[in-house]
């Protein structure tokens, strides 16, 4: 979403390009600065426009913060409806989601921060927004088919949610990204070290795949084990 943090060179004026480099800065800016910290005078420098020109577009300080959040939750609802889940069998279909969790938050650490900052806020702004709300509905629906279509094959459990199946699988990725420094500072281990990359990343889809399994597809996984000899304890 974002490539740097300079100020964008001037150009005559295109007005969706203008609102655009403005978002961009903004976004950076909030992510780095949260809602009372961020400066719009420092957005507008980076972009080489006014503060004027700023609330001409989005009305006010907190009007950009709103299109900020909107844009960060659509980028990442449009990029997850290109994964063509729907065309997957249902646990590969699981798996896809939670890897792009994963990779999606890994690449855009600012999106985890606007989340933090309005749980500071308590979701003041998302509350205000019909965009934000009907851009999550899709995610619910999407993995509510998929659980429907696992349920029908029957290795994913009747029991299981598409919101409690979502904080489940989007927890870790965020949870590594906000709490980065706190843990690398008390366990002496960066949790974004590349190192620990794919195990965390495969770790996270065990975990999710782990409880959807129904209790007739974990009967013939320990099937399978005994017959090669496994350990089914």
């Amino acid at each position: 979403m974002i490539a740097e943090t300079e100020a964008v060179p001037r150009r005559s004026r295109d007005p969706e390009q203008t609102r655009r480099d403005i978002l961009d800065a903004a976004t950076i800016e909030f992510a780095e600065n949260g809602l009372s910290g961020a400066r719009v005078d420092a957005i507008a420098a980076r972009t080489r426009t006014t503060v004027r020109m700023i609330y001409y577009y989005f009305g006010s300080k907190d009007g950009l913060y709103l299109a900020v959040l909107e844009e960060s939750y659509g980028d990442m609802r449009r990029e997850e409806q290109r994964l063509g889940v729907e065309r997957m069998p249902p646990i590969e279909a699981i798996r896809r989601m939670v890897e792009f969790v994963f990779d999606y938050q890994e690449a855009h650490p600012e999106f985890t921060r606007l989340v933090s900052i309005e749980n500071i806020h308590r979701a003041a702004h998302i509350k205000q927004s019909a965009t934000i709300q009907a851009l999550n509905a899709t995610v619910i629906e999407t993995l509510k088919a998929i659980l429907q279509r696992g349920q029908r094959e029957g290795v994913f459990r009747k029991d299981v949610t598409a919101v409690g199946l979502h904080m489940l699988m989007t927890a870790f990725p965020f949870f590594r990204i906000s709490n980065r420094h706190t843990l690398a500072t008390i366990f002496e281990q960066d949790p974004l070290s590349p190192d620990l990359r794919d195990e965390h990343r495969e770790m996270v889809v065990a975990a999710v795949l782990g409880y959807l399994r129904s209790d007739r597809t974990a009967r013939r996984n320990r099937a399978r084990l005994a017959a090669r000899g496994g350990d089914t304890a």
